[in-house]
C-alpha cells in the first residue's frame, strides 16, 4: 500500500516497491509473468516517440508496464489488454492506488481488437505460459494448449503485419521469428531478450 511515507517516485523506483502494492499471491508470480521496473522504462521510452502516442501491451496481466510506462510518459496513452477478467481487475485497483490517468485496461481476447486505434505495441510473449509446465501457469482459469500458442503468435504476426510503416514494436523474452521482415531492429540487449523494432516499409 502507498502511505504518507511512500512517494510515488519511490513506487516506480523498484520491483519490491512497485509489487507491494500487489496482493500475496500475485506478487509471488511476479519475476516470471510480470514486467520489470527497468524493461517497463526501457520499453516505455523507445515507445513514447511522440506525443499523443496510443501503445498497447498485448497481455498485460497486472498493469506492471502499462503503469510504470504510462507514470513516465504523461504525454502518450498506454492500454493493456488482458483475456482474465482477475487480472484486470487487479490492475484497475492499483491503477486507482497509484492515480494514473493515461492508461485504460481492456478485458477481452488481443484476437477480439481493432488494432486500427493503436499507433505501437508492446509484447512481453504473452503466449508462452501455453508451453510451459503446468505449475508455472498464473492460472488455470482459461485454455492452455501448443496450439494456442501457435494461433496466437500466428494472429499476431499477422497483426503487425498489416502495420503502417513506422509502427514501434518492443518485445521481451520473445523469437525473432515471430515478427515479420519489414520490421528493422534498431536496438537489442540479447542478455535480456529485449528488442526495439520500427516497420519500415
Amino acid at each position: 500500500m502507498i502511505t504518507d511515507k511512500t512517494t510515488l517516485k519511490e513506487v516506480f523506483s523498484n520491483n519490491n516497491n512497485f509489487d507491494e502494492l500487489y496482493p500475496d499471491d500475485i506478487r509471488s508470480l511476479s519475476r516470471l509473468h510480470w514486467t520489470s521496473i527497468e524493461i517497463a522504462k526501457r520499453a516505455g521510452r523507445f515507445l513514447a516517440a511522440t506525443p499523443g502516442a496510443k501503445i498497447l501491451d498485448i497481455g498485460s496481466g497486472v498493469g506492471k508496464f502499462c503503469l510504470s510506462a504510462g507514470y513516465h510518459h504523461p504525454d502518450c496513452n498506454f492500454y493493456g489488454v488482458e483475456q482474465r477478467g482477475s487480472l484486470v481487475g487487479i490492475a484497475n485497483q492499483v491503477q486507482q492506488q497509484l492515480s494514473v490517468a493515461n492508461v485504460t485496461f481492456i478485458h477481452a481476447n488481443f484476437t477480439q481488437l481493432d488494432y486500427s486505434a493503436f499507433d505501437h505495441f508492446y509484447y512481453y510473449n504473452s503466449f508462452y505460459e501455453n508451453l510451459i509446465d503446468e505449475s508455472l501457469y498464473i492460472d488455470n482459469h482459461i485454455d492452455h494448449s501448443e496450439s494456442l500458442y501457435y494461433y496466437y503468435t500466428d494472429y499476431l504476426y499477422g497483426v503487425l503485419k498489416q502495420r503502417p510503416q513506422g509502427t514501434r514494436l518492443v518485445t521481451y523474452q520473445s523469437s525473432y521469428e515471430r515478427i515479420p521482415a519489414a520490421y528493422r531492429l534498431v536496438e537489442s540487449d540479447v542478455d535480456m531478450l529485449f528488442n526495439c523494432w520500427i516497420k519500415y516499409r
